[in-house]
């Protein structure tokens, strides 16, 4: 049998606001699995190569697969869906299965939609590979743990057993990059040789608004910094890699995997740069220098607000102090920071999300994010917004964190969009920031303040754009 996995054409989000395009982890994986098992595979990343869906069905025809998985994101979910639909349009028989954050936590709506045959619910590697193999054999879904689907006969939709998390993660291969156009990513607006790495998964912090831990699990599984380096050593001699984006959501969470992946990358010497995720908590100067020494140029840090009784309302469990300190540190050693904050939860005011956007400022981060709170299913926040009827809009397309759609006790959506702008706005262009980045950056800055603005613009001018099968009271 022959697989196509398709990551779906790109619309607004985080990653697209900061010009980062970058090859899908989870597709990575699941077509290592199947590779390894034998099986025909390859990937149409349409976000990368900015395909329209007539170019997908005629991607489709060329490759003629048997089976097309699609990832989707909650703000994704409508073009995964769109694109379903176009696969079915032109090769009826095509089996197309469904997987990623918004399928698993809404698979009874994703299943309305007559052009998705499968869900694949939580972690898809080995769900998948069963999944082909049952459909190879002519065998029986509902033996497969993981999965949703519609039964044949009655219409119901049948839910199979969750399946267990994968333990030990060395066990798994290495991401099948090589199915990538990898000269087709980019990092704030700039084409770069980079690959995206994940060393943990799980996280036991319990973030409100996180979904990581909804899909992964509370308990945090590592892979070895001996099986990291290996993969970074392969990424360095067969994809002339110059540049690593570790996704986990806090990579600095266990200093001693930190000391022993930054030693371990000089042992080997491997040269290249690299940006992580962390929290304010998990940082002290000795280890931000080890973390520098060892090629780590940026570091991605949650601020989410000045304000205390917020961060405690979001279960952050930071406190303001830490989060200055941690900032100075970083600055002291050379590391650049991204400040993100999360501006516009049901009990924020104009007073609380003002006192953060100065906060922001204070820190002198290299560069800010401000996201509009927003709740993702399968998160206690989308829970609780859901059922207190907070929640404004219901147009998957729109929870992309720069589009609101919650209320605040003050503010309307169209305030906070106007907020959100003016703290971009009051964050890059303020002279002594221009004058300092354009001597450290110079076109980088550019990029970002050209794409910032753009996006704000766009914003403005198309927010009233709707993907047809995006409705989040579907099935509700």
């Amino acid at each position: 049998m022959k697989i196509t996995f398709l990551n779906p054409p790109q619309t607004n989000s985080k990653y697209k606001f900061l010009g980062v395009v970058a090859p899908s982890l989870g597709i990575g994986y699941m077509a290592a699995v199947l590779e390894q098992n034998g099986y025909d595979v390859d990937v149409l990343d349409a976000s990368a190569l900015e395909l329209t869906y007539d170019e997908i069905g005629e991607e489709i025809l060329k490759r003629n697969p048997d089976i097309v998985s699609i990832s989707a994101l909650t703000p994704t979910i409508g073009v995964a869906l769109d694109s379903a639909d176009k696969i079915k349009q032109v090769k009826p028989d095509t089996v197309v299965v469904l997987g990623g954050y918004h399928p698993t936590f809404e698979y009874k709506s994703v299943l309305e939609e007559p052009s998705v045959d499968v869900v694949v619910r939580g972690e898809g590697e080995y769900t998948l590979l069963e999944l082909v193999q049952t459909i190879e054999s002519g065998g029986d879904l509902s033996t497969v743990k993981g999965l949703a689907f519609i039964d044949e006969n009655d219409y119901e939709i049948i839910l199979t057993p969750d399946r267990p998390i994968i333990k030990d993660l060395d066990e798994l291969p290495f991401p099948a990059f090589h199915l990538f156009p990898m000269e087709k990513y980019k990092i704030l607006n700039i084409t770069t040789n980079v690959a995206t790495i994940i060393t943990t998964r799980g996280c036991p912090m319990q973030c409100s608004f996180c979904s990581s831990a909804a899909l992964h699990g509370n308990h945090i599984r590592r892979r070895s910094y001996e099986n990291v380096c290996d993969e970074i050593e392969l990424r360095l001699k067969e994809q002339n890699i110059d540049t690593i984006a570790f996704m986990d959501d806090t990579f600095t969470l266990n200093k001693k995997f930190v000391r022993n992946f930054c030693e371990e990358i000089k042992r080997r010497d491997l040269k290249f740069w690299w940006g992580c995720t962390s929290r304010v908590d998990t940082l002290d100067e000795e280890l931000l220098q080890l973390m520098k020494d060892a090629g780590c140029i940026t570091i991605f840090i949650g601020v989410e607000s000045a304000d205390q009784q917020m961060l405690e309302k979001m279960n952050k469990n930071i406190t303001v102090s830490k989060t200055e300190k941690a900032f100075k540190l970083a600055r002291k050693v050379g590391i650049r920071t991204i400040a993100s904050c999360v501006i516009g939860m049901p009990e924020d005011t104009k007073k609380t999300m003002k006192q953060t956007i100065d906060f922001v400022k204070k820190l002198n981060p290299n560069y800010a994010l401000y996201s509009l709170a927003t709740p993702y299913p399968g998160t206690r926040f989308y829970n609780e917004t859901f059922k207190k009827n907070l929640i404004k809009i219901n147009d998957w397309s729109k929870f992309t964190l720069i589009d609101p759609v919650l209320k605040t006790i003050d503010c309307s959506s169209k305030e906070l969009r106007s907020i959100q702008k003016k703290a971009f706005l009051k964050f890059y262009l303020r002279p002594n920031y221009l004058i300092r980045q354009i001597s450290q950056d110079g076109l980088i800055l550019l990029k970002t303040i050209f794409g910032v603005s753009r996006q704000i613009i766009s914003k403005q001018t198309n927010g009233n754009t709707n993907y047809n099968k995006s409705n989040i009271n579907k099935g509700k």
